[in-house]
Formats: structure tokens, C-alpha cells, sequence
């Protein structure tokens, strides 16, 4: 490890960064770094530039893996090397707004019955049971199912946030089998080494499997059943506030996305066109 990539590591690990986004930015920079062949110290606004019409006319990188570089890019500049001035050369782009895709509560049992291995469908289930992101599930431990309390303690959360979710009992009565069957130690969900998780690539192949063998046509990841556990809970009559609460997010504006993706407002109003006077409904030919 050279020893600018060393001082961003501690940088971002002092400012408790998550592991997760420390792996991404130092990605990121790196990137940049070997898009030039050579040291990113070395590099400046024009390069910046060049490089983000790059990501965007050649590599067509998502407005994901931009925002990423974007971020990475600011605090390498303006925290690691200390040049302030750099931030006005690496702008933010407009961002992108696209509605989550949600799955309907029988494509949700589609996909949680799809799996004929125990341990994938107690997997699946507790993500959509307490809506956890994918780095939350694979860093549950046995400790943390509250059976007296019906609870699940996160530690793992985004932020280093602990909070606690509710514990379905038919979850609960799911992971029971499961434990009797494998019984967990160190991790609910051990990778093929027991001492170490699932890694979060593997819970995104099991969910797409399972999408797949349940005939879905839809993209499903981990964070699809999260966003249909929001939406499920909107349209059952949950206040926002409480999903903000068990999502675990820090503004409520993020958790208002489902006010738009719910389509109970929708089926409960009727388009004009139902309102015209003497207006019959179109009946589709045998």
C-alpha cells in the first residue's frame, strides 16, 4: 500500500466512513489514477474533467458509480491532499430521480417460497421481514434476534447507526428452523468459512436466483424487497415516520420516495374518464 492511499484510508477511517465506502472510494480515486498512469497527487481540474466525460461518453458508467468517483474525488482533494480549491472543479451532477422498483406482496411470496434451501430462504425472508440493506443482513448475529423483546438489534447499520426492527414471529419461528438445522455461531449467515458472513455478492446471486426460479421478470436485489417492505408497510397504514424510524434513515425526504411508489392513492381514485356521463366500460373480445 503506497503511502497516499494509507493516509486516505485513515482519513476517511477517522471521519468513520464504513468499510464498505472506504473500499469504493479508494477504488474510485485508484481508477482515476490508472486511467492517467500515474499518482493522483499528480492530477488536476483537467484531468478531473476529462475523466468525467470518460465515465460518462465511453465507459457510459451508471449515475451511481459518477456520484461515487464524484465523492471519492472531493474528499481525496480536499481532505487527504488539502487543496480546497479543487471542490469547485468537481460539482455534483444534477441527480437522477427513478422510482424503486417494487414487487406486489404475492410476487414478494413468490420469491421467498422459491427457495428450496433453508438457509437462503430464512435469508431473503429477514430482509423483507425488517427491510435491512444487504450489509445489514450479512453482519446479523445469533445474539442480536431478541425473541423476548420481538426485536432485532442492528449494529452494522449505514453510519455506524444501531437501531432495533421489529421481529415477525413467523420470521422468528422460520429462523428457529434454520438454527436447528445449521447452527450459526459467530455470524446467523457464515459464508463457506464459518468465521467469516455471506459475502454481500452472494446475497445478491441468491435473490436473483430466486427471482428467476420464481418466473419474475422484474430486477430483483436485496434492496428490492427493502423497498417493497416500505411500501407494504405505507399501504397497510404505517405513518412515514415510523418506516423512517425502521429503515434507519437519517432525513425523512429519502423515506418519502414511497409516497410515490405506493399505489394506494391510485387505485382509490378514479380516472375522469370513469366519471363521463353514460361512459361504458370497454370489454375485451373472446
Amino acid at each position: 500500500m503506497t503511502a497516499l492511499r494509507q493516509k486516505m484510508t485513515e482519513d476517511l477511517t477517522l471521519r468513520n466512513y464504513s468499510s464498505s465506502t472506504i473500499r469504493v472510494y479508494l477504488r474510485c480515486v485508484a481508477s482515476f489514477a490508472q486511467h492517467f498512469g500515474t499518482s493522483p497527487d499528480q492530477l488536476g481540474p483537467e484531468h478531473v474533467r476529462e475523466y468525467q466525460l470518460f465515465l460518462v461518453q465511453q465507459k457510459k458508467a451508471s449515475w451511481a458509480l459518477f456520484n461515487q468517483t464524484v465523492c471519492a474525488l472531493r474528499f481525496f482533494y480536499h481532505v487527504t491532499l488539502g487543496r480546497k480549491e479543487m471542490i469547485e472543479h468537481i460539482p455534483y451532477p444534477r441527480f437522477e430521480k427513478r422510482l424503486p422498483v417494487v414487487l406486489s406482496q404475492s410476487e414478494v411470496q413468490s420469491v421467498l417460497e422459491a427457495k428450496a434451501n433453508l438457509k437462503h430462504r430464512a435469508l431473503l425472508t429477514t430482509i423483507y421481514s425488517a427491510g435491512l440493506r444487504v450489509s445489514e443482513v450479512v453482519n446479523l448475529r445469533p445474539a442480536d434476534i431478541d425473541s423476548q423483546r420481538q426485536v432485532i438489534r442492528i449494529r452494522q447499520g449505514k453510519g455506524h447507526k444501531e437501531r432495533l426492527v421489529m421481529l415477525s414471529p413467523n420470521l422468528l419461528e422460520l429462523l428457529r428452523e434454520y438454527w436447528k438445522a445449521y447452527r450459526p455461531l459467530t455470524w446467523l449467515f457464515p459464508g463457506d468459512d464459518p468465521q467469516r458472513p455471506l459475502t454481500t455478492t452472494s446475497v445478491y446471486n441468491i435473490c436473483r436466483q430466486a427471482a428467476q426460479e420464481a418466473g419474475l421478470s422484474k430486477s430483483v436485489t436485496p434492496h428490492t424487497l427493502r423497498h417493497s417492505f416500505a411500501t407494504h408497510l405505507l399501504e397497510a397504514g404505517t405513518d412515514l415516520r415510523t418506516i423512517q424510524l425502521l429503515l434507519g434513515h437519517r432525513n425523512l425526504k429519502t423515506t418519502a420516495i414511497y409516497l410515490h411508489v405506493s399505489t394506494l392513492a391510485l387505485r382509490s381514485t378514479a380516472s375522469p374518464l370513469d366519471l363521463l356521463p353514460n361512459q361504458k366500460v370497454a370489454r375485451p373480445e373472446a
